[in-house]
């Protein structure tokens, strides 16, 4: 039996939704050193990082890694150009659990010839292969790839960095996807939203009219045509027996809906265990108004959100550590070490009211200092600054001032204080020690018992 088979877009949408959280909630990057933040900055807008980044990380849930290339182009930018591959354009070589080299494969297409580039980024090299099918061929069999040349450079440096969230259970040394174990609940899924809807086609309402009941021209007396809009209906015979009542009949077949929610829900729960929160996508399963309970219901989302901010954490220095230090060595500078911190927001923080509340009854107990309580209630929407005044105007307001540590006044006028020699709780005179007295009782004869 053909049936039409619908593709809901879960997936898509689950990625969709992941890479914006993350995304949206990555702040400013931290430097140690002023003159690489400055750098850094240059080169993010010369490659408008931001949005080179959302791409990737779509392509890293979905498919499981990717590499992120660094190349020089003097013609094209005075910066390093940050170019981004797919896992299924990339291999990773590995000596034990170190990583030797990454090779970016770029396709070329030239007179039906297909032609494949292999470029092998290691520590301190950069090697081109160019191949025609599986036959090694010279870098100017086509203009694409003239160009092109060896680097070598300090060993250092790699002017690769991989990129993946989690670790695939089939391949070694290369990431997961997030739909790892899940491509058949996907099409379950589908199935059922199918069949439901299938169902609901194959049950439209139909009208049966007697062929002497349908409206006919009044010029011609023709029979009208249904409209499909809102004059549809099956044409039937006349009852022309005794007794016979020529009448319209309306059938609404009964569809089983009790029966295909339940499937679509028992479906739609396995596609999103361990992944999503329903309440992140839209999807209400109960209405429940307490900001705790909300927050239970994003825990899912928490737990994945958390493993992808953790890899980009660890990768994301690495990446800009090779776009300055490829822009060192560009102009003869010495490869240094770049400290950068990656911030992120937080997620499905309860809400301002909620935390007011809370921290109000905390501060009011005694059991939190002012310094916590700003701390707590406004996380990473303030700056240490904006804290800091923020702790001052409290403490004002609240009476509570910080006394200086009281010094001693070593003026005495005349005299002079003498704060040298001694011990601590010894007083310290300008006489001599005065000799101790002999042992024994004072006026007796030595040789008395």
């Amino acid at each position: 039996m053909e049936m039409r088979k619908i593709h809901t877009g879960l997936p898509g949408m689950i990625v969709r939704i992941l890479s914006g959280i993350i995304t949206e909630d990555m702040n400013d990057f931290e430097f140690k050193n002023p003159a690489q933040e400055l750098l850094w900055k240059d080169i993010e807008k010369a490659n408008r990082f931001r949005k080179k980044f959302e791409r990737s990380l779509k392509e890293v849930l979905y498919i499981g890694d990717g590499a992120y290339k660094v190349t020089i182009n003097t013609k094209k930018s005075e910066y390093p150009i940050l170019r981004w591959y797919p896992g299924e354009r990339i291999e990773l070589v590995y000596d034990g659990d170190d990583l030797e080299e990454v090779v970016f494969k770029t396709p070329y297409t030239v007179r039906s010839q297909q032609y494949v580039l292999y470029e092998h980024y290691g520590h301190g090299y950069i090697r081109n292969e160019l191949y025609e099918g599986e036959k090694l061929v010279d870098l100017h069999a086509i203009d694409n790839t003239k160009g092109v040349s060896d680097w070598a450079f300090d060993e250092k440096v790699i002017l690769a960095v991989p990129l993946q969230v989690y670790e695939s259970a089939k391949y070694e040394g290369r990431g997961g996807s997030i739909y790892d174990g899940k491509v058949d609940c996907f099409d379950a899924f589908d199935e059922t939203w199918s069949q439901w809807m299938d169902a609901l086609r194959a049950g439209r309402t139909k009208t049966y009219i007697p062929e002497s009941l349908i409206p006919r021209d009044p010029d011609k007396g023709d029979l009208l045509k249904p409209n499909s809009f809102d004059n549809r209906f099956i044409k039937c015979d006349s009852d022309m027996g005794e007794g016979a009542r020529n009448q319209i009949d309306t059938q609404q077949p009964v569809i089983p809906h009790e029966s295909y929610l339940a499937s679509y829900i028992t479906a739609l729960d396995q596609c999103l265990q361990g992944v999503i929160s329903p309440s992140t996508l839209g999807i209400d399963t109960k209405k429940l108004d307490n900001a705790e309970a909300q927050r239970e219901k994003e825990k899912a989302t928490l737990y994945t959100r958390n493993a992808i901010i953790e890899a980009l954490q660890e990768t994301l220095p690495e990446v800009v550590a090779a776009c300055i230090n490829a822009y060192n060595l560009l102009y003869g500078k010495p490869v240094e070490e770049v400290e950068v911190n990656i911030p992120f927001g937080e997620y499905a923080n309860p809400s301002f009211e909620s935390q007011v509340e809370t921290i109000g009854k905390a501060k009011t107990q005694g059991i939190m200092s002012i310094e916590r309580v700003v701390e707590e209630l406004y996380g990473d929407t303030l700056d240490e600054h904006c804290k800091q005044e923020e702790i001052q105007r409290l403490k004002a307001e609240q009476g509570i001032t910080e006394a200086d540590e009281p010094g001693i006044n070593m003026d005495l006028g005349g005299f002079k204080a003498n704060v040298e020699g001694g011990l601590p709780d010894e007083s310290a005179g300008s006489e001599k020690n005065v000799p101790h007295e002999p042992e024994g009782i004072p006026g007796a004869s030595k040789n008395s018992q």
